[in-house]
């Protein structure tokens, strides 16, 4: 609610889109599959409704959503306008299928796989995604999940680049269109609060740390022995978030019962309210990009 709202506030053109809310609930394909074992950088895992990046399949579903047509801009949750959407949907995407940003260089100097948690997508050239068929394939080894949350099954040659402004992984500066708050144990709004992700297995190469993780996982769960969310390194990140949550109360976009309620949840931090009461008005100290827009004439 807290990402909708920001696209739609610092945008000159707020008429011009249309803002959906992808919930896993909404999609039986994906809760049908509990515990079940999938395909995931080489390994079988069991497929958790409950982590909390369960939803990344939802990335490839806008197209058929919009049954082909037009154009869709996908981002994740966590992920908050500060600059206008409007520049990167009316963007020439120059015949591409869809547009992202490479994460950070490997160590060997090459691109990795490329965020999808930002795309920008011309759907009537993305008639190939199926997301029950392609979500499917995961659990009979067709298909790898991490070279498909990855972008390694598209052709090259559909795949174009937008600047990293528009997917800015935990930076916030005057030059920041989209700011990702990417890196799961700094999130704003859960400082505090028992982590509720399964960490990535990293090592593969190194069996022993392996067999540790999958132990702890088996002994205490997948979630209870991962520790707390700690505080972001960046206080305007934080200003940022807090200051949006801000607005939306003032604004009734939900209110202060709800935002107890998902405290209560542990989907936000405890102290949420009091971090409001002290957060500055936006305006007040960013100005580039978090002054709303004036409005175009009806």
């Amino acid at each position: 609610m807290v990402s909708a709202y920001s696209l739609k506030r610092n945008t000159a053109r707020p008429e011009a889109f249309e803002v959906r809310y992808l919930h896993t609930r909404d999609f039986p394909e994906l809760l049908g599959r509990e515990g079940q074992l999938y395909l995931r950088g080489g390994r079988e895992v069991p497929w958790r409704n409950d982590d909390l990046q369960s939803f990344t399949p939802l990335r490839f579903a806008p197209p058929e959503m919009m049954g082909y047509r037009d154009r869709a801009l996908l981002v994740d949750p966590d992920v908050f306008a500060v600059g206008d959407v409007m520049e990167l949907l009316t963007r020439d995407m120059q015949g591409k299928a869809l547009m992202c940003r490479p994460r950070p260089l490997r160590r060997d100097g090459k691109i990795g796989d490329l965020a999808t948690s930002v795309m920008l997508m011309d759907c009537s050239k993305l008639t190939h995604w199926q997301l029950a068929r392609d979500f499917g394939q995961l659990f009979t080894r067709e298909r790898d999940y991490a070279k498909w949350i990855g972008l390694k099954l598209e052709p090259e040659e559909t795949i174009g680049f937008f600047e990293n402004e528009w997917n800015d992984f935990d930076r916030l500066t005057a030059e920041t269109k989209l700011l990702h708050n990417t890196k799961r144990q700094t999130q704003p709004w859960k400082t505090g609060l028992p982590q509720d992700f399964v960490m990535a297995d990293k090592f593969r190469w190194f069996p022993p740390k392996g067999w540790l993780r999958r132990g702890r996982q088996m002994l205490f769960g997948y979630h209870d022995y991962g520790g707390a969310y700690m505080r972001h390194p960046d206080q305007n990140q934080e200003n940022f978030f807090f200051g949006l949550v801000k607005e939306c109360l003032e604004k009734g976009v939900f209110d202060e019962a709800l935002l107890r309620e998902e405290m209560a949840k542990n989907h936000i931090r405890h102290d949420a309210l009091e971090v409001v009461a002290r957060v500055p008005d936006l305006e007040s100290w960013f100005p580039q990009g978090l002054r709303a827009p004036e409005r175009a004439a009806a």
